[in-house]
């Protein structure tokens, strides 16, 4: 990817969109539609498909960046461990309230009277009066006695439970370690392939993210995936450590009251933005559209919910990765940014709750530039950043204009594009304020996010090629 190529890909909104890619999603042309479509930063869901398939993605789209001259970011997610009950003889059994059920250690196939639950890191955590969840919080259970391999629960509500039921169990840190051996060996391959970030599943206490970030050294960001309440009590220690958050609302609202999770979103959206960290707000939020050519108007608020909250970016699962509408998902995802942007209250609320600064000149910097911007109508925000840190910074006051990142490094540049309102560019390294200041100029116009006569307000660190010390600020004028 050569930083003298025009790209034809200028977004007109600041929320990025993540795809998921998937049997429905397999193929370069169908990549590149979704690309042109919105698409800023795919995840490849290793819960599913085989390295190979996954690597031939990876190189499907990094030939998609020179084609197109951006750079596009690629999540690993990893799939965490599954907790799921056994088989049945019949394939299921039917539940009715107050039926009693014997979970236990066997591994023969259930009836109406027990089933295998092969986790006895949950037999031996649970106790009489706790709550078992099934396929989804559909069926729920309560446990009435336990023994040294088995639990007996009664059925609360739920008429119908079979093979292989995924199982929750909230208000409990469970004994078991965040990375699978699958996840290990899914891990090292998603670290040869060259993806961008790794997404950790089942987060439970920073413990589970401090063992990934040793093993993935620095070759990838990593984000934890925010689906247990345990995370949500750990939040902050877990933030402190990890490089962005997916929030997951799917699983959490399986564990937590339906009712907790709006407020819950928007208390970690900020929290996460005030941390300078990007933040997917993430989950069925198009669903229907799987099946359907358009989203319900519930899930489009949904959708607008999360932009007006400040995310970084916004996620789309088996609609692009299994859908039979992938396109036409990412299209109206793109239309509802666009539109929620383009909206006064957006801006005044984006305006009304910037981050404090951080008491270091180059946060001091950063949040100068946002205004001198805001002030003389910028077109653009430009920074030079090796490690991204300045950008991250710019990032995180949501400034009303694109922020276009420069940088020698194409991990950064491509990392950086999950973050808010950041078109990033792989540039040579430059050596002094005057050449910086001619290459800012000159991709601006390129990008085509500045026409000559426009201003914009560049920040860099000088020395050049000092990571973390941004500490000059101009207005240039682009020729």
């Amino acid at each position: 990817m050569t930083s003298t190529e025009i790209c034809p890909l200028i977004r007109k909104r600041q929320t990025k969109i993540v795809a998921t890619l998937g049997p429905a999603s397999a193929n370069i042309e169908m990549i590149e539609k979704l690309v042109l479509a919105g698409v800023d930063v795919v995840r490849l869901n290793f819960s599913h498909g085989e390295h190979a398939d996954h690597a031939a993605r990876v190189k499907i789209i990094r030939g998609l960046e020179t084609k197109l001259a951006r750079p596009i970011a690629i999540i690993a997610d990893l799939q965490g461990p599954k907790l799921r009950v056994g088989r049945f003889k019949d394939g299921s059994i039917t539940l009715t309230a107050g039926q009693k059920l014997r979970l236990d250690l066997d591994k023969t196939e259930g009836d109406d009277t027990r089933v295998n639950l092969p986790h006895p890191e949950i037999i031996n955590t649970l106790s009489p009066g706790a709550f078992i969840l099934c396929d989804d919080g559909k069926v729920r259970m309560k446990i009435i006695d336990k023994g040294a391999d088995f639990l007996i629960a009664e059925v609360v509500s739920g008429t119908k439970l079979s093979n292989n039921k995924g199982v929750n169990v909230p208000g409990v840190i469970l004994p078991i370690p965040a990375l699978t051996e699958k996840d290990r060996k899914d891990l090292v391959a998603a670290l040869d392939m060259g993806v961008d970030w790794v997404a950790q599943s089942f987060v439970q206490r920073p413990e589970d993210v401090a063992e990934a970030k040793k093993l993935i050294g620095g070759r990838a960001a990593l984000m934890a995936k925010i689906e247990k309440p345990s995370a949500i009590e750990l939040f902050a220690g877990i933030l402190d450590l990890v490089d962005g958050i997916m929030l997951a609302r799917g699983d959490l609202g399986v564990e937590i009251p339906p009712e907790e999770v709006p407020a819950l979103q928007k208390k970690i959206v900020r929290q996460v933005r005030q941390s300078g960290k990007p933040i997917i707000v993430a989950t069925q939020m198009l669903e229907s559209m799987i099946e359907s050519p358009a989203p319900t108007r519930a899930e489009a608020s949904d959708v607008a919910t999360a932009v007006y909250d400040g995310t970084d970016a916004v996620m789309l699962s088996a609609e692009t990765a299994a859908g039979k509408y992938p396109i036409e998902s990412v299209s109206i995802m793109d239309r509802i940014c666009q539109h929620v942007e383009a909206d006064d209250l957006y801006r005044r609320i984006m305006d009304a709750d910037h981050p404090d600064a951080d008491t270091d000149a180059s946060d001091a910097i950063t949040i100068a530039a946002c205004q001198v911007a805001q002030t003389i109508n910028a077109a653009c925000i430009t920074n030079y950043t090796s490690s991204g840190s300045t950008t991250l910074r710019t990032a995180r006051q949501r400034p009303a204009m694109p922020i276009l990142c420069l940088s020698h490094s194409a991990q950064t540049t491509r990392r950086l594009m999950l973050s808010y309102g950041v078109h990033a560019v792989y540039t040579p390294d430059v050596t002094s304020f005057a050449d910086a200041v001619k290459m800012a100029t000159e991709q601006a116009a390129i990008q085509g996010l500045a026409k000559k006569g426009q201003r914009l307000v560049l920040t860099a660190g000088v020395p050049f090629g000092t990571p973390g010390s941004t500490n000059a600020l101009r207005v240039a004028w682009v020729e």
